[in-house]
């Protein structure tokens, strides 16, 4: 196919746009390919603007990783903002990647990353802007569309448009993957080829080879049409991340990033096991990176960027083993270049607070505690291993050492939760504040000053609280009212809570099946995109998409299971057994604790026998590393 180049019709839009830079491309260590001397080629796209996807690590690692490849080609695509948008239906132009500004349509793969449940009306404008056919099963021949991320372990709600879908961590499968691609091309193969062949690549979700079924219960469930398909598809893993592809030449971006700063990644997974939280589950096990390497991986990072602040990225970055001493290192190794240190992730405990302090040493800045429930009662339920003593001893440390304004987040809407235990999260931040004003710090300080961030729990699959439906409207409303009412009279104290209808249609886009397919295709035809944003949500226009299909989005949200009932996702595997997080979910009925299995004491939740692996913790300086 001859390229189409389409540079001079965008770059006459340019003047015309806001921040035209992002749709440019040219950035500073731009990986740049010829596309007629590679044998696969894929557009990965991320459903969202060009400044909130250039922050996203995962984007970075799958394009180091295809462009590492010398016959393999990656090019970055970004939702266009409204005006570009405008722009481009106008004139009939298609939605075009950064590095060559090809049409998505002349890629072998489109790929994208799924992030947030949110954004899904996105994927299917960008299609329609790529002018494809936006169901799968009208796309007789390339490009093949396949998406990945933490989205995609209930991937129904989107399988009707999803040709492939990556289960687990992608920077292997999708070369293996990119691998047949140029297989079946040689052989002048189609689509079904390669999907046939696709079966056989672990990890990999393929739609078309499930039939639908529907249960008792009123969903809808896959099973496997034949013996090829697998009844449950396993997520891949990189086991070993010392030896796993990392982007040491970062993009920078053409405008400022959400994100501005290099990303070091020190770990992945967590093993502190709290009951609502999804990345703590699909991301097990804990592999750490060695120390040294992260040492050199920083050099490298900074000596190819003008950064001033290195990121430290993980689910909890200060249970990394070695943390203080990465600290100690990245400090003396760059401190003398005005170059800083950042911790994205706090616990809640004094030890914290310290690394906090060394880490602003070079550039100070705010803190953020996530306490996540306001009673120990509460804090048990969800397994969240922190007490009270805990909330104040990190507090106060930061009140000591200087620190006026901190940030908390909480939840509502929990399960187990009653009013009590929402009137105890104003309560305690009362009591924060007071304690802080009691506290003599070393130096002199602003006023005090908290603010809270308030989510509506949203249940999410392969988590101990996968069978519970999330609260209904009207409860979220008095929980956020008996919030404000007690929190309104304290000038000190900023509340700020998450809008009830998008957490609502988050919950039902997170737990339902192949049917809200259809939803998603009505409200993308009657104009929904950018659904995350406030500025852009119509909440009547996804009103009307569930009325006409027939679906009630709360009462798909507030859906609770039994343990012998069907999931929509049971047949996608984290390797996590099913019955260790149905036991969780008892556990947390009684509140009783599950320890962190790093220390030693093997939970059994399955997954290390599952995946053949076992956590990895790094190494201390001056060990050896292969």
């Amino acid at each position: 196919m001859l390229a189409i180049n389409i540079w001079p019709q965008i770059k006459n839009n340019l003047p015309n746009v806001q921040k035209p830079a992002q749709y440019i491309g040219g950035e500073y260590n731009q990986i740049s390919k010829d596309p007629a001397k590679v044998a696969a080629s894929m557009a990965f796209c991320f459903p969202d603007t060009y400044e909130i996807g250039m922050s996203h690590l995962g984007l970075r690692i799958i394009y180091e990783a295809i462009n590492a490849e010398d016959d393999l080609l990656c090019e970055r695509v970004f939702a266009p903002q409204a005006d570009m948008e405008a722009k481009l239906r106008q004139q009939h132009l298609p939605l075009f990647s950064l590095e060559n500004h090809r049409p998505l349509a002349e890629f072998d793969l489109i790929g994208f990353t799924l992030q947030y449940e949110m954004s899904y009306s996105n994927v299917l404008n960008m299609l329609e802007l790529a002018e494809m056919p936006l169901l799968s099963d009208q796309r007789n021949s390339w490009p093949l569309v396949i998406a990945g991320g933490p989205c995609v372990y209930n991937p129904e709600p989107l399988s009707d448009f999803i040709d492939i879908f990556v289960i687990g961590e992608g920077e292997q499968v999708v070369i293996e993957l990119m691998r047949l691609v140029k297989e079946v091309k040689i052989a002048n193969g189609d689509k079904q080829e390669l999907l046939n062949r696709a079966l056989k690549i672990e990890g990999l979700y393929i739609p078309c080879f499930y039939k639908k079924v529907a249960t008792k219960n009123g969903i809808i469930i896959r099973e496997p049409q034949s013996g090829q398909a697998s009844a449950v598809v396993k997520k891949r893993l990189c086991a070993d991340l010392d030896k796993s592809i990392f982007p040491l030449k970062a993009l920078l971006p053409n405008i400022q990033a959400v994100h501005d700063r290099l990303m070091l990644e020190i770990m992945r997974g967590c093993g502190r096991g709290c009951r609502f939280c999804q990345a703590g589950v699909i991301y097990r096990p804990i592999r750490e990176r060695n120390l040294n390497l992260l040492r050199e991986q920083a050099r490298q990072l900074v000596a190819a960027t003008g950064y001033e602040d290195i990121g430290l990225l993980s689910l909890s970055s200060a249970d990394y083993s070695c943390i203080s001493e990465l600290i100690d290192m990245l400090i003396a190794d760059h401190s003398c270049s005005n170059v800083g240190v950042a911790l994205p992730s706090l616990r809640v405990d004094a030890f914290s607070v310290d690394l906090a302090a060394k880490v602003q040493q070079v550039r100070k800045s705010g803190l953020t505690f996530a306490p996540e429930a306001g009673s120990q009662r509460m804090r048990n339920i969800i397994n969240k291993g922190v007490s009270e003593e805990d909330i104040f001893a990190a507090t106060e440390a930061a009140f000591s050492q200087g620190y006026t304004a901190i940030k908390l987040y909480f939840m509502i809407g929990l399960p187990y939760e009653n009013n009590e235990d929402v009137a105890a999260i104003a309560d305690l931040t009362q009591r924060i504040l007071y304690a802080g004003k009691n506290v003599k710090p070393a130096e002199i300080r602003k006023p005090l000053k908290l603010t809270l961030g308030v989510a509506s729990f949203v249940p999410k699959p392969h988590t101990p609280f996968q069978w519970h439906g999330a609260d209904g409207e009207d409860v979220l409303k008095e929980k956020q009212e008996l919030l404000k009412k007690q929190l309104r009279p304290i000038k000190s104290i900023t509340m700020n809570y998450h809008d009830i209808t998008t957490s609502l249609l988050e919950a039902a886009f997170a737990r339902g099946d192949c049917r809200l397919g259809k939803v998603l295709l009505r409200a993308h035809a009657k104009g929904c995109r950018f659904d995350g944003w406030k500025e852009f949500f119509r909440a009547d226009l996804w009103e009307q998409a569930f009325e006409e299909e027939g679906l009630d989005y709360r009462q798909i949200a507030a859906q609770t299971f039994n343990h012998e009932d069907a999931l929509p996702w049971q047949h996608i595997s984290s390797c996590v057994d099913s019955d260790w997080l149905w036991q969780e979910n008892v556990k947390a009925a009684d509140g009783q604790p599950t320890v962190d299995c790093r220390n030693g004491e093997c939970n059994c939740c399955g997954v290390c026998s599952n995946l053949d692996a076992a956590n990895v913790l790094a190494q201390k300086a001056g060990d050896d590393h292969e």
